[in-house]
């Protein structure tokens, strides 16, 4: 490109510029036509070891059912969506329709599954698409199980059937800026007045923030001093959550900052079932267990998208499936997801025999999100310059795997839960340091 010097800024500018600057991208499958992009989805390949067999015949009906759903419906519009950082509002009553959200609450329209068929569900959403999996999440395994676990019969009443129907949606706050892992000193404030409480302080990194209706929030009693929730209801005055912009993964999510500023709460919407932090404990040792089913569902699709890439891609006068170092790699990926799927199966399985504890859920959320971090990057060698393509699902998936590999407790975090249980010696704070060195 030449750059011409004039004393009109304009003629310049027009004189340096290509005739087609400015023209629309190619289709990606006009652009590169010898492989396929994840808008047409590929077919399921990643259960070798036949994992399917240990399921009911009623979680295999609802496997496919969500996987029917997501290849047909997410698919075609997720690249667009999560490239513009914008939530698919549209495609909320098609969610709906596959009566995901409640999970293993029973009653109030909620589903009622198992915990394995939920987690199969988490798995087979984020399989396609890892934003629309945190989204239920989110609304489902935290805020709507905190009312179902913590909530007045009044409250379940209340909220849970219009939430069932996604036809209101939820958010779950606890994170605060200077409060993450340790999340148990949270600073934002509830005072007792009459005829309820005022809500002071800030929330950060909650999905659906920006569009929920009803919001689940956490803040310290100043009375007490311990961690109480509360439900609050979008627009209330002093209310406001703004998108927290620039991630660069589970972008379709809309993460937010929330600020109270005297966000008065009246007493009928205090959760009456949390009294101490040790409260959302019970919340959270399901929703951990979904979290652990989100990598391998996001890795089965990488799988999914790699097997079928190498077939249809040819370098060398062969496929890139011909290849030794390929299927060396593509191995490497299945035996990761094999081990990964039976790690979360036990997981379900402890659970629903009431022998899951805490250790048991962090040492999987851990060591999954690790071995799915492994899975990811040979799924990104093996696509080449592809692999730095949203069209081509396993970039999109590479980042979004980063969020999860972070919240609901970090690696690190998790694997000090798991060493607390096993050796009976909590390790989270540092011992105080010594001005003078031992050396």
């Amino acid at each position: 490109m030449t750059i011409y010097s004039s004393n009109n800024p304009d003629d310049s500018e027009k004189a340096k510029k290509s005739s087609y600057i400015g023209l629309p991208s190619l289709d990606v499958s006009v652009a590169f036509p010898q492989a396929t992009p994840a808008s047409i989805f590929p077919p399921c390949a990643s259960d070798y070891y036949q994992f399917d067999d240990l399921l009911t015949p009623e979680e295999q009906a609802l496997r496919m059912k969500v996987r029917e759903c997501m290849e047909k419906e997410i698919a075609p519009i997720m690249t667009e969506y999560w490239e513009k950082a914008e939530f698919p509002f549209h495609v909320v009553p098609k969610l709906a329709a596959l009566h995901l959200a409640g999970g293993t609450i029973k009653g109030y329209g909620c589903p009622g599954f198992s915990i394995t068929a939920s987690a199969i569900t988490t798995a087979e959403v984020s399989r396609v698409d890892a934003s629309c999996s945190t989204f239920i999440l989110v609304h489902s395994s935290l805020a709507m199980l905190t009312i179902a676990l913590c909530g007045s019969e009044a409250q379940k009443q209340k909220y849970l059937p219009s939430l069932a129907q996604l036809n209101t949606i939820a958010c779950w706050a606890l994170t605060e800026p200077d409060y993450g892992s340790d999340a148990s000193s949270l600073k934002t404030t509830a005072t007792k007045v009459e005829g309820g409480w005022i809500l002071e302080g800030q929330k950060r990194w909650i999905g659906n923030s920006t569009f929920a209706d009803v919001l689940i929030i956490f803040a310290r009693n100043t009375t007490t001093n311990q961690i109480n929730g509360y439900i609050v209801k979008k627009d209330a005055p002093g209310l406001t959550a703004t998108k927290i912009q620039n991630k660069i993964g589970l972008r379709i999510v809309q993460n937010g900052d929330i600020q109270f500023k005297k966000v008065f709460v009246p007493d009928e919407d205090r959760l009456p079932g949390v009294n101490s932090f040790q409260d959302t404990n019970k919340v959270l040792a399901v929703s951990r267990v979904m979290v652990a089913w989100q990598p391998i569902g996001i890795s089965m699709g990488a799988y999914d998208m790699c097997h079928r890439y190498l077939k249809e891609r040819k370098q060398f006068g062969a496929p890139l499936a011909a290849f030794q170092i390929n299927q060396q790699k593509l191995v490497e990926m299945l035996g990761n997801i094999q081990a990964m799927t039976l790690v979360g199966w036990r997981l379900c399985k402890l659970y629903e025999k009431g022998k899951m504890t805490p250790g048991h859920a962090s040492l999987a959320k851990a060591w999954i999100t690790l071995k799915a971090r492994e899975t990811l990057a040979l799924g990104r060698e093996l696509l080449g310059g592809n692999g730095i393509l949203a069209d081509f699902l396993v970039a999109k998936a590479f980042c979004d795997l980063e969020p999860i590999y972070t919240y609901e407790g970090t690696y690190d975090i998790n694997t000090l839960v798991a060493g607390r249980e096993i050796t009976g010696i909590a390790s989270f704070k540092p011992a105080a340091l010594n001005r003078r060195s031992r050396l």
